[in-house]
């Protein structure tokens, strides 16, 4: 993927988390990791396969939090973003760094998540 599509999936992919569109949430993953997802919550949880973290991700979470894009940086094929996490309806957010490397269909996200 190219910077352009690096950054169109990073922008979709929240985009639909926000707007409550499970649908073009995964499609976008989809899109972008054809060949394998693998995720990882840093300090937390191994590397895995990342369809399973993604549906319970979106279970757990999608109705509890509203994204904010705060800021990404794409270098070749890798990207990093600094996304804030805030729980509706409350003042709270839990800030992340996300890192995602593509590589010839396959996807590898690991989360580093700062609690509030």
């Amino acid at each position: 993927m190219d910077k352009a599509a690096i950054e169109s999936f990073l922008h979709a992919q929240v985009h639909a988390w926000n707007a409550g569109d499970k649908e073009a949430f995964f499609a976008a993953y989809r899109a972008a990791a054809p060949k394998g997802l693998k995720i990882e919550y840093v300090g937390k949880s191994p590397l895995a396969d990342g369809w399973p973290v993604l549906e319970g991700m979106w279970a757990q979470q999608s109705a509890k939090i509203e994204i904010e894009e705060v800021a990404m940086i794409v270098n070749g094929n890798e990207a990093a973003c600094h996304n804030r996490n805030k729980v509706r309806g409350t003042t709270v957010a839990i800030e992340t760094m996300e890192l995602y490397a593509f590589d010839a269909g396959q996807v590898t996200v690991r989360y580093f998540v700062r609690q509030p």
